[in-house]
């Protein structure tokens, strides 16, 4: 019986040294998928970037920047922004010029265009709303001389009596909403090309506004009329604007551009307008 009995004690206390083991093992198991899920996100950074520069960008900023300290700090990188506008072809035209934020830099390049609508005329006189069509009346026609710009290719005429067309821009429409506007404040530029005919005097006028949510005066840009005498050499003129440091609350711009002959003459003698732009830029760009 005592025999028996060791044995059995042996065979318990074998038992209960085999548990022990097993509990041991399920919580080195435990500790060890616990350190696992721990490190299932911690990549070397020069992978982690190269992943990051073959995703969506918005994805990027969206989703990959909430996963981890690590990623976050991959995210705000300026590495890998820099990276980002290097590849894609966005260059500073100033190299002596940086940029504070490569981040904000990088999406202003990836999304920026002319936010005007028909600017050459191509599509006659859509998008434009007509505010004074004196004389025989605003006309598109194809150039009197090449502009510098080769895929321009037509321009809109004035007359003897003053024409002038406007277009109200709404930024949040155009996807640059208003906590991104108050906060950023990215700089706004306007450009216009204007001609005269060699053989008429003429007027060209333009005044950009920008406007609050009630389409309220924040800034404007009006300069003053430019004349041109009869007989001149007729060539291309562009005029720039870049608005900076407007504060906030601007929702809309307004783009208002136009002019007339001076001397009344029946027909289309007068300014000649095209290629006309708004852009929100880069402050590095512009």
């Amino acid at each position: 019986m005592k025999s028996k009995a060791k044995a059995m004690g042996g065979s318990q206390s074998s038992s209960v040294a085999s548990s022990h083991e097993d509990c041991l093992r399920v919580q080195a198991a435990g500790s060890s998928a616990s350190f696992s899920l721990q490190r299932e996100f911690d990549l070397p950074l020069l992978i982690l970037e190269e992943i990051f520069l073959n995703l969506p960008p918005n994805q990027v900023v969206r989703a990959c920047r909430l996963v981890s300290h690590q990623w976050k700090e991959v995210v705000d990188s300026e590495s890998l922004w820099k990276e980002r506008c290097r590849r894609e072809g966005f260059h500073l035209r100033d190299t002596y010029k940086k940029p504070k934020d490569w981040k904000l830099f990088y999406f202003l390049c990836k999304q920026r265009r002319n936010l005007l609508k028909n600017p050459r005329g191509e599509h006659k006189m859509r998008n434009w709303k007509i505010l004074e069509n004196g004389g025989d009346r605003w006309k598109v026609e194809g150039l009197l001389v090449p502009h510098q710009n080769e895929k321009v290719q037509k321009n809109f005429v004035t007359s003897y009596g003053m024409c002038r067309k406007e277009q109200l821009i709404d930024l949040e429409k155009e996807g640059y909403n208003a906590s991104f506007m108050d906060h950023f404040q990215p700089d706004i530029k306007i450009s216009d090309w204007y001609a005269p005919r060699w053989d008429c005097g003429s007027q060209y006028e333009i005044c950009v506004e920008l406007l609050n949510h009630s389409k309220g005066l924040v800034q404007t840009f009006a300069p003053d009329t430019i004349t041109f005498e009869q007989w001149n050499d007729q060539n291309w003129n562009q005029l720039t604007h870049v608005f900076q440091n407007y504060g906030p609350g601007v929702r809309y711009i307004r783009f208002t551009h136009g002019g007339r002959d001076t001397q009344f003459w029946a027909g289309w003698y007068g300014i000649r307008v095209t290629d006309s732009s708004v852009e929100i830029c880069p402050a590095a760009d512009t």
